[in-house]
């Protein structure tokens, strides 16, 4: 018989892995990859600008993936950097009309996804669902912090 850990460590592998398909999938259409989806989400709720390091800390990314995606989306003219009196460090990032309409279509496609991958799902049951979700997050996010404490555990 499987184990919790087994069943929940591999779940959470598919479920991940198929993300990623989609985002490579939905990203292709503009020439980019699926890493650029996260950020031109969460960019997209920052239409006032966000800096890097925040984008880093929202994505959950570190500073080189943010780096390297910024760049990139640079490169396709979907983000421009704003730097008032040419101060490079901790300038804000906004999306171009090209950025804003990558994200908007994006975002659209994610709720698709969601949506389809929800099917079945009574909307008390997913409330539920998201709240159990959230505190595994955070408890999983805690033991990274802080280990493990230690204690029996008859399940394996």
């Amino acid at each position: 018989m499987q184990s919790r850990y087994e069943l929940f460590a591999t779940s959470i592998s598919c479920i991940y892995h198929d993300i990623q398909k989609i985002e490579r999938v939905e990203m292709a259409k503009y020439g980019l990859k699926g890493p650029h989806a996260h950020c031109l989400l969460t960019m997209s709720r920052y239409p006032g600008g966000i800096t890097a390091a925040r984008l880093c800390e929202l994505c959950e990314k570190d500073k080189a993936a943010i780096s390297r995606t910024l760049s990139e989306l640079k490169q396709a003219g979907m983000v421009q950097r704003d730097m008032p009196g040419g101060v490079r460090y901790r300038a804000a990032l906004t999306l171009t009309s090209r950025g804003k309409a990558a994200a908007d279509a994006v975002c659209r496609r994610a709720q698709l996804a969601v949506e389809q991958a929800g099917a079945g799902l009574e909307d008390d049951r997913r409330e539920v669902f998201y709240q159990v979700l959230g505190l595994i997050a955070e408890n999983l996010h805690t033991i990274c912090k802080n280990g493990l404490k230690e204690g029996e555990s008859n399940a394996c």
